[in-house]
This record gives C-alpha cells, structure tokens and sequence, in this order.
C-alpha cells in the first residue's frame, strides 16, 4: 500500500506540484497582503470571541505554503529555497504580528481574555499531533493533483494565522505569558507540518527534482522582477499625468 501511495507519480506531476509550490510561496506584495488581511481577520475574530470569524481567516492565509517549501527545500538540498522560504516567513510574521498589535492598540486596548485567546496560549503535544497529521496530510495533497482542493480544509485544521495574532494582541498589552505562549503554540504548529512533510517529499523521491526547483525559482524571481518595472513604469506615468 505504501508503495502504491508514494510511488504512482508521474514525474511530470512531481515537476508540476513542486512549481505551484514554489509559485505560491513566492514573496510577492500580493502574498503580503493577504498574510495581513487574514491576520486582521483573526484579530478580530479573536477579540469579539467569534470561532466563524477565526475560521474564516485561516481560509485566506497563505503562509502555508512557504512552510511547505522550506520543508522541500530540506529535501532536495536547495540552500536558495531555504533562504528564500525562511525570508518569505519572517517577513510574513513581522508583517503579521505588528499588523497585529495596532489593531489592538486602536480597537481593543481595553478588552478582557476570551476562550478563543486562552486556546492560543495552551500549546501541548496534542496541537502537535495535529500539526503533524495535517503536514503529512498538506503535502500529499499538494502533490495529488485530484487533492489539491482539500488544502483550504487543511489549512483551516493546522491553524497557523491565529496563534500569530494572539502574540500581537500580548504584544499590544505587553504581557509575555500571552506572548510566549501563542508564539510557541505557532512553532510547534509550524515544526510538525516541517517534519511530516520532510518525510512525504522524501518518501516521493522528489530530492531528484532539484533542477526543476532551481528552474521555478528563476522564472518566479524573473517574473516578480517584472512586475516591479511594470508598476514603477506605471507610477511614474500617473506621476507625469499630475504633473499636466
């Protein structure tokens, strides 16, 4: 069964699996704003009590996928991917926590813990468990085609956004029980879906995909370039349009 599992791939799917990855989690400003448009949304949701709300914002986040690719990278020895996976999550928790904080300061300076909170302060070896089914579960997923749709359903059972906005809200009311905490809930969350993803890739024999990984991030980086001189060329066009 393990056999059949792992090993009925096409190296075609294997190529194309690993090129929507790295497309996904490539730090463009669209990925951005979606990280602090879900943060916002569990802000929020985590401040009024509201499961839905919460639910909600893990829908729309997108940081996933940079986990993911970290774990690919691992795999396949791609010090680029690494690199670029750790930027793109770092740059996504900066962005996050601190959008965050503000939101708290300015809506909810005076607001009192909710379950909804506690639940993110309380990390155990069950949240870890969790994480690793739903690792196991996001890369096998990732690289079935007929499965890719389940991955919002995924993203909702591992719940990385929520712990990240509760570290804003203890943040904002500088309490480092809360702080420490959730932001740890967040790594344990983050390290089992690193490590049960790390064995699917392996057990899929996608390390001899290294060239194809190398390829993507070049087209990604060529592609986000791209965008960058489209938008600057279209900034100083307005400019000159004001300027009349």
């Amino acid at each position: 069964m393990t056999l059949v599992l792992f090993n009925n791939l096409t190296e075609k799917d294997k190529a194309r699996a690993i090129e929507n990855l790295i497309c996904e989690s490539t730090p463009r400003q669209d990925f951005f704003l979606l990280v602090v448009l879900s943060i916002l949304m569990a802000t929020f949701g985590l401040l009024i009590d509201s499961a839905s709300v919460i639910i909600g914002s893990m829908l729309i986040a997108p940081i996933l996928y940079p986990i993911l690719s970290l774990s690919l990278g691992v795999v396949i020895a791609d010090t680029k991917l690494i690199a670029r996976s750790f930027y793109t999550i770092l740059k996504s928790l900066t962005f996050g926590i601190a959008a965050s904080a503000i939101v708290t300061v300015f809506f909810a300076s005076n607001f009192q813990e909710n379950s909804e909170i506690l639940a993110r302060t309380q990390p155990s070896l069950i949240y870890a468990a969790i994480a690793i089914i739903a690792g196991f579960a996001a890369s096998f997923a990732l690289i079935k085609p007929h499965l890719s749709e389940t991955l919002p359903g995924i993203a909702i059972s591992v719940a990385l956004m929520p712990p990240l906005a509760v570290t804003g809200i203890g943040i904002a009311r500088f309490d480092w029980y809360i702080i420490s905490n959730s932001f740890l809930l967040f790594l344990i969350n983050a390290a089992g879906i690193i490590f049960a993803s790390m064995i699917v890739f392996s057990l899929m024999h996608l390390y001899i995909k290294r060239q194809v990984a190398s390829e993507a991030i070049k087209k990604e980086l060529a592609a986000v370039k791209k965008e960058l001189e489209k938008a600057k060329k279209e900034q100083e066009k307005n400019n000159k349009v004001y300027e009349k």
